[in-house]
């Protein structure tokens, strides 16, 4: 069975660490950019969920590995700012992971 990791601040590590996630804590985008490269290669993740703020902070050549990849799927956690537009992004990540636009209505 593969893990489910989390690349994020302090603030909001103990929730995940709550659900059971196991959570790697970067509080600048310099200490996340030398956590995640590492765990590309881990045999044992499934699913990297990485603060958005700090997957926008990583360089091109890395993204593109990123998007090429099958395992592990890595994806971003939206920035607090950006909660209150959820619908919106998770009809993006539909979007791409599909490559249809589905419009999720209440």
């Amino acid at each position: 069975m593969f893990k489910f990791v989390i690349v994020t601040d302090s603030d909001r590590s103990s929730g995940f660490r709550l659900a059971g996630a196991e959570v790697l804590e970067a509080d600048t985008t310099e200490e996340a950019r030398s956590i995640i490269p590492p765990l590309l290669f881990r045999d044992d993740i499934g699913i990297v969920a990485v603060e958005e703020e700090y997957m926008l902070s990583l360089d091109e050549k890395l993204m593109d590995r990123i998007e090429k990849m099958h395992r592990p799927l890595i994806i971003p956690i939206p920035s607090r700012s950006k909660e209150g537009d959820r619908r919106s992004y998770i009809e993006r990540l539909l979007r791409k992971a599909i490559g249809y636009n589905i419009v999720l209505r209440k």
